[in-house]
């Protein structure tokens, strides 16, 4: 482990900064890419953010010029208090105060497309980029320590009918219902035998809240993305059970979700989005400039936190605060690497496959029609065209392999729906 992951300086932090502001400098506004495509409609696009590492490759695009240098100078980036406060600013439209686009959960844009989180009112959503994959993890409180649980669940099983006999039922807290962290807390205790709907509460917690519930007693288990697993960590509240990337590898989390009316209004503007947050999401994965990065994130406007809580994890030192501690370990978060970046429609229909299995949306969905309405692989494939970036050659990225030795295949997800054996009513 190298001294600035160890204990940053006030000296790299304004370097870092400095280099960051140089690098700005130098980009022509407007550039060559948007010249060559008669520029953007529109200059301006409100986009909202979470604290969360993921957020990285839109603060990384606004702090470094690459909006400007493809012709949109005016994007402002947003913070947001929780994930419904992300959608309720999306269905209020920027011309009304609210935001145009979001880094957003996966499923977020789909719940929103099919109304079932907007209260029955739909709110056509597009997916233009994903914005990382792996990242997130699963912890637990301390008074969970001797169930010993790590990757496998099952000895929350146990534990959690003993709290429920007392009187106590567990709780297990995820970010939003229907959304990534829901999904992997929900898979991950099924595969251990406890029924996230019967043995335990699920509860939603803003992700920047995680840690001061723990500390509290509020909750027992959590799962969300960094920081906020090592801050919990570092604060000595609990451990992480398990990285979501043990859970699958490589998996999809956060895209850019854009509201449908704002892409369909300004499409060469949502393609140059694309190209300034490609160009973001290659310079966030070069090792060598993460802790300028971190430097730049984990700042008050942004995620605001200690430095220290967010970049070891992103380079591979993990502390799981039980006694193991990783180094060099491959599952750290990408935004570019493994086409980190490439939104595959497969991994929407697993989002939505899994939000069949508890229930959230109705199992007559039309999986693959809503998949083709709301993701825009296509902008992404036309941005890298002029980017002279490769480009993924297939839509999907085939079957899925999860821990336990389930498999999902984009071309059946009704097989792999009834392959489980833990889920809703409506799903079976």
């Amino acid at each position: 482990m190298t001294d600035d992951i160890k204990k940053p300086t006030r000296r790299t932090a304004i370097t870092g900064a400095l280099a960051t502001i140089a690098a700005a400098r130098t980009l022509v506004p407007g550039g060559a890419y948007a010249q060559a495509a008669r520029g953007p409609e529109t200059t301006r696009a409100r986009l909202g953010f979470i604290a969360l590492t993921d957020c990285s490759p839109l603060i990384i695009a606004k702090e470094r010029g690459y909006f400007t240098r493809y012709g949109l100078p005016d994007v402002e980036i947003v913070k947001q208090a929780s994930w419904a406060a992300t959608r309720d600013n999306l269905v209020l439209g920027s011309a009304a105060g609210g935001t145009d686009g979001a880094h957003i959960l996966s499923p977020m844009p789909y719940l929103m497309t099919l109304g079932t989180i907007t209260g029955a009112r739909p709110m056509p959503m597009n997916i233009l980029c994903r914005l990382n994959i792996n990242g997130q993890a699963i912890s637990v409180s301390n008074a969970l320590r001797p169930a010993n649980v790590r990757l496998s669940a099952t000895g929350l099983a146990a534990r959690f009918a003993q709290m429920k006999a007392a009187g106590n039922t567990a709780k297990c807290a995820m970010t939003f219902r229907g959304g990534t962290h829901d999904l992997w807390l929900r898979y991950w205790l099924a595969a251990g035998g406890v029924n996230p709907d019967r043995d335990c509460e699920t509860i939603v917690i803003p992700p920047p809240q995680m840690v001061a519930n723990m500390r509290a007693g509020t909750q027992d288990v959590f799962c969300v993305g960094e920081p906020w697993n090592g801050q919990l960590v570092s604060q000595k509240l609990g451990y992480t059970a398990t990285t979501t990337s043990e859970i699958w590898m490589n998996h999809p989390e956060k895209c850019l979700g854009m509201r449908a009316d704002w892409v369909a209004r300004y499409p060469r503007a949502a393609q140059a989005l694309v190209a300034a947050v490609m160009d973001a999401q290659r310079w966030c994965d070069q090792m060598g400039n993460r802790g300028a990065m971190c430097s730049i994130v984990s700042g008050r406007p942004y995620i605001n936190v200690p430095i220290n809580d967010i970049q070891p994890r992103l380079r591979g030192a993990i502390d799981y605060g039980d006694g193991r501690v990783a180094q060099s370990s491959p599952h750290i978060m990408k935004f570019w690497a493994d086409n980190a970046s490439f939104p595959y429609k497969s991994h929407d229909s697993w989002f939505l496959a899994e939000n069949i299995r508890w229930g959230n949306i109705p199992a007559s969905t039309d999986i693959d029609a809503l998949v083709n309405r709301v993701n825009r692989a296509d902008i992404w494939r036309a941005a890298a065209q002029r980017l002279n970036v490769p480009a993924p050659a297939s839509d999907s990225r085939g079957v899925e392999r999860f821990f336990d030795g389930k498999t999902f295949d984009p071309a059946n997800p009704r097989a792999y729906l009834a392959s489980l054996a833990i889920k809703h009513a409506t799903a079976a």
